[in-house]
């Protein structure tokens, strides 16, 4: 229904390409939280980060379904740190050049996105602000042709190692959520510092937190419209939330996958452990709940491809993969016992890394109460104009 002859080449020349030239390097990147630069070449040698980027800028402008074959199969090296520093670098910094940059901007920064010579971060959330975007103190003072931008974000993956910043910054502070700008910043900028960040799981990536001092930029430097930061943001979150809902279907198949093959390997009492019926009730239940996931997920996807604003099926659907990957997550290390607990088995960083499903990219907490301003208040969200 949704993927094609080419959709399937695709996701078998990915998947060889992601066991040659990544599984092999994974445990090193976990253990050192640095993903080395020759991989991001790599990726953008073999079109990766263009997927659905325009031909101008060295893109290849596809359709979002092999988006989510990107998704699906960065799943499967299980290590969701490397993925997020991948689709975080596509599909958060690069969304914004794309959609508020100009051509000076997109030739600067897109272009060389897509090759791999650069990497880039979003640098939304703040030390006080977590979920709260109409609440970041980050400032831009127009000076001149200038701006002085003062503040700090956190939790910003490709925080430490990226090239250039995408950065909200209030221009108008006195206007609240309506006097929010979006700026791209150069890592070498001086007053740029940061920080990394030691995390749960995502061990692969670089998070971090980064303090602006007085940091001047061009005026130039401005993305979009003075004062629409706000709408930019919230308008690009619902790609944002279904990516992770995909991320959160993916890794779950992955790991019920893998968890089914070990039961039915696993003897005990005589027989495979998949032979006992209070084992495989579970199993069903926790397939059924992911099938579900990934079918709603599919529809949302073709409907965002085909332009539609889908904020409220993109945030049911980061709201309910999360929850759901979090219980096939913790099930499976049930699953094998102690071995589950052992850190040379793959459940362990598994659990770890689906933990923060729930948490990045709008809380669980937060996007309930999304979803209950447009189902119980009749609230209607627009795209920005």
């Amino acid at each position: 229904m949704y993927f094609t002859e080419e959709h399937d080449f695709f996701r078998k020349s990915f998947r060889d390409f992601l066991e040659k030239e990544v599984a092999p390097h994974i445990e090193k990147w976990e253990e050192t939280g640095h993903i080395e630069r020759f991989i991001w070449e790599k990726f953008g040698e073999m079109g990766y980060f263009g997927i659905n980027y325009p031909e101008a800028y060295g893109g290849m402008d596809l359709d979002l379904f092999y988006t989510v074959i990107f998704l699906e199969e960065l799943q499967r090296v299980n290590s969701g740190g490397f993925a997020a520093a991948m689709w975080a670098h596509a599909y958060l910094a690069m969304t914004h050049l794309n959609k508020e940059g100009n051509d000076a901007q997109k030739k600067k920064y897109l272009a060389p996105s897509i090759t791999g010579e650069m990497i880039g971060c979003l640098c939304v959330t703040e030390p006080f602000g977590g979920s709260d975007v109409s609440g970041m103190r980050t400032t831009a003072v127009k000076k001149g042709d200038s701006y002085i931008i003062n503040g700090s974000k956190t939790f910003i993956t490709n925080g430490v190692y990226s090239d250039y910043l995408i950065v909200a910054a209030k221009t108008a502070p006195e206007l609240g959520n309506k006097g929010i700008s979006i700026f791209v910043i150069d890592r070498d900028a001086k007053g740029v510092s940061a920080t990394k960040l030691d995390k749960l799981g995502w061990r692969a990536s670089d998070t971090g937190e980064i303090a602006f001092d007085d940091v001047e930029i061009p005026a130039e430097n401005l993305m979009g419209e003075e004062n629409m930061g706000f709408p930019y943001i919230m308008q690009h979150f619902a790609l944002e939330r279904l990516i992770m809902g995909i991320n959160a279907h993916a890794r779950s198949e992955w790991a019920l996958e893998y968890t089914i093959q070990y039961m039915k390997d696993r003897i005990a009492f005589g027989k495979s452990i998949s032979k006992f019926q209070a084992l495989r009730h579970r199993v069903a239940q926790l397939a059924s709940e992911i099938e579900v996931c990934k079918t709603f997920n599919y529809v949302t996807t073709k409907r965002l491809n085909d332009g539609e604003y889908v904020v409220k099926e993109a945030t049911m659907s980061k709201l309910i993969s999360t929850k759901v990957a979090d219980e096939v997550a913790y099930e499976c290390v049930q699953f094998l016992g102690g071995y589950g607990y052992m850190e040379e088995y793959p459940m362990a960083r598994n659990l770890r890394d689906s933990r923060l499903g729930p948490i990045g990219g709008g809380t669980s907490e937060i996007l309930r109460e999304i979803i209950s301003k447009m189902v119980i208040d009749g609230k209607n969200y627009k795209p920005a104009t």
